[in-house]
């Protein structure tokens, strides 16, 4: 019974670390804080559980396979809840309008600029999405260009533009709705 809850502790622990340590890095420090409590009080009682039986080494064991397990259940549940923004950086061959207005019709705002490659011009799709919908503006962009460059950056932080002000416009027909 000791073993099995070590195990379940520790698929509940590293999960928590791995919101956690996501949480900071997005500077979403309360939320980091309480699972940081959480995450103490799972971890002190799990060691307190290995090193109390006389089955140590066996316990230690399944520890250490619950935090490499928790490490996948983490990520899996990390990527579900993809918390943040991402910048698309999209370079095409050519002006391709018809790709451009339906990045636009579903949501996502575009600026387009216009470069000089090693050949001849290209232009550049600058596209900040949540990053819920990343895998959605990629098919896109695929669908439309499948031989367009793509790069994916995480967006720390930003101001204005056409994403800042549909959020405001959210919240304001929410509140207004309450």
């Amino acid at each position: 019974m000791q073993i099995i809850l070590i195990i379940l502790l520790q698929l509940a622990y590293v999960p928590i670390l791995t919101l956690r340590t996501i949480f900071m890095v997005k500077n979403m420090t309360t939320f980091a804080a309480m699972l940081g409590f959480l995450e103490s009080l799972i971890y002190v009682f799990g060691l307190s559980l290995v090193f109390s039986g006389d089955q140590s080494v066996i316990a230690m064991v399944v520890y250490a396979l619950g935090f490499g397990v928790g490490i996948l259940v983490g990520g899996a549940v990390e990527n579900k809840l993809a918390i943040g923004y991402n910048n698309i950086v999209a370079n095409l061959m050519n002006k391709n309008m018809e790709l451009i207005n339906k990045l636009r019709e579903q949501g996502f705002g575009v600026t387009v600029s216009e470069g000089e490659g090693r050949d001849s011009k290209r232009y550049r799709l600058d596209i900040l999405t949540k990053r819920s919908r990343e895998n959605e503006l990629l098919d896109l962009i695929e669908e439309y260009e499948p031989r367009a460059f793509i790069i994916s950056y995480e967006a720390r932080q930003f101001k204005g533009g056409f994403l800042v002000n549909a959020m405001k416009k959210a919240r304001r027909k929410k509140l207004n709705n309450k």
